[in-house]
């Protein structure tokens, strides 16, 4: 038996999501740091080149997930990931403040999550 058809369809896509996100957060953030005195074109080519990591995972992840989600629910289980990688890249990673603001947008995506999912 293949090891990936022992893990539920739903769990494959979140695990492939949360690494799809660490790729694109540093794609998307990491220049800000490592690239902060580079011309803005070199961040770009880094970050593109970051990025292609990020849809070789979100891409599977979506085809995977829509087969037992639907795309709403695939969407707001993306904005949730988004948030849980962010913020922990956000206070390790850029030395940002912990703030209580992503507490409240943490709780505002889970309204989001159970709307989306109230219905499934």
């Amino acid at each position: 038996m293949n090891f990936l058809q022992s893990i539920p369809v739903t769990l494959q896509a979140v695990l492939l999501l949360v690494a799809s996100n660490v790729f694109m957060t540093f794609a998307w953030y990491g220049h800000l740091k490592n690239f902060a005195t580079s011309p803005w074109y070199v961040a770009a080519l880094v970050s593109w080149g970051i990025a292609l990591f990020e849809y070789l995972l979100q891409v599977p992840a979506n085809r995977i997930g829509y087969t037992q989600l639907d795309v709403g629910q695939l969407k707001i289980l993306q904005e949730v990931i988004t948030l849980s990688v962010f913020v922990p890249f956000a206070v390790f990673y850029l030395d940002q403040p912990l703030k209580w603001d992503y507490l409240w947008a943490g709780l505002c995506m889970v309204g989001a999550v159970y709307f989306i999912f109230r219905g499934a």
